[in-house]
């Protein structure tokens, strides 16, 4: 995070209707490389297909800081209707509000639509100061929040660094979470990374990975050029199926991908199952420049060990061949412990625009912090790697 002299005396503040509104090339300038989802490409997306608009309950505000005539840094911001799609869970909060007599809805979101990934969420470009940029984007939003009477302020999957940032700001209160996420420890190749877990935690992954090509099944991993429509339309059948009886409605539709295959398709993975010359089943995931990022999975027929196969093992060993340092499987599930993804402690940081609601949201977070990291410090208890280096080869 760069803190260097900013030359500008002033910053000026300016909302956008939509990503589009920015050239591509000042975006990114801010938004860097490493991350794939706040990349104006990704964004511009969501937005360009129709998955993201105040119809669907995300109505973009994109707020733009600039200085010397030039963008210094941008926060990606929604007023949101509803709290779906984020995952960070508040319906308590809005629950609670309203049983106070307030109205949490609409309220003001820092996050990527849809997407549970740490990444910068405050995007200042090189060489400008973070503390001056970054400060002045969270009171704009903050008088966005005032002006229109929206209840609050949420900023999603902050890394750490700038988590520390926005807990060192007086106004913002921080919460803690958790995900699991596998590190690469310089493994040559996917038996490596076996011989560091615990004997039976062996077994059971060598067994799970042949029973989910048991019945004939190959695996095929495709990116940049391989990736095709017919790719796109058997992935995005899985999507719709899988994802209605999850969720009831899938939030992404066709024409997002056919977006991001046009614009991104040098950072998509996407690792698909065939059955008798018929894709059966698919997982997406999108490249960073140190980590692979899963983001959905479907099928259409169901093979036990497809779905950890496709989603879990498939990355770890994309991951080991390509030098990454981590693959990020996503929200919840503690089944990926087993798996050798290991418990990580995520963040977010909030602002409410009432004082009393504020200090019991303050409250609550304190009592949760300490909850988490004790789950977490539990979680990491069971992890499955060899606790004794010399545990004996029983297979």
């Amino acid at each position: 995070m760069t803190r260097r002299a900013d030359s500008s005396k002033r910053i000026q503040l300016r909302s956008l209707k939509r990503v589009a509104d920015l050239t591509a090339a000042d975006w990114d300038r801010c938004a860097g490389r490493d991350n794939p989802f706040v990349a104006h490409a990704f964004l511009d997306a969501l937005e360009q297909s129709g998955c993201v608009t105040p119809r669907t309950g995300w109505q973009p505000v994109h707020l733009v800081a600039e200085a010397d005539g030039a963008v210094a840094g941008i926060l990606p911001l929604y007023v949101k209707g509803h709290s779906q799609g984020e995952y960070i869970f508040d319906h308590g909060w809005a629950e609670a509000y309203a049983r106070a007599g307030g109205q949490y809805y609409p309220k003001l979101l820092c996050a990527v639509p849809f997407t549970p990934v740490t990444g910068p969420r405050f995007l200042v470009a090189p060489g400008r100061d973070f503390d001056a940029v970054a400060s002045a984007l969270v009171q704009g939003a903050q008088g966005i929040a005032r002006q229109h009477g929206l209840s609050s302020l949420h900023v999603n999957f902050l890394p750490d660094d700038q988590a520390r940032w926005a807990g060192e700001q007086p106004d913002l209160l921080l919460r803690l979470g958790e995900q699991f996420h596998w590190r690469n420890d310089g493994y040559a190749d996917f038996e490596a990374f076996l011989a560091q877990l615990a004997s039976r935690k062996r077994k059971a992954i060598r067994k799970e990975r042949r029973e989910a090509v048991a019945a004939g099944i190959e695996i095929v991993t495709l990116q940049g050029a391989a990736l095709q429509p017919e790719h796109w339309d058997a992935f995005f059948e899985f999507y719709m199926d899988t994802g209605g009886r999850k969720w009831g409605r899938p939030y992404l539709n066709r024409d997002f991908f056919a977006r991001l295959h046009e614009s991104m398709a040098d950072r998509i993975v996407l690792v698909m199952a065939r059955r008798e010359d018929r894709w059966i089943a698919g997982a997406w995931n999108m490249l960073g420049a140190d980590a692979l990022y899963g983001r959905n999975w479907g099928c259409i027929e169901y093979h036990p060990g497809l779905h950890f196969e496709c989603c879990y093992y498939q990355a770890i060993d994309y991951a080991i061949r390509h030098g990454l340092a981590r693959v990020e499987a996503g929200a919840q599930g503690e089944h990926k412990l087993a798996r050798g993804y290991l418990p990580v402690p995520i963040h977010s940081a909030h602002w409410m625009t009432d004082p009393g609601f504020q200090q019991a949201v303050a409250r609550y977070l304190e009592e949760e912090r300490a909850y988490m990291a004790g789950m977490i410090e539990a979680l990491d208890q069971h992890s499955p790697f060899r606790q004794v280096q010399a545990e004996p080869e029983t297979e």
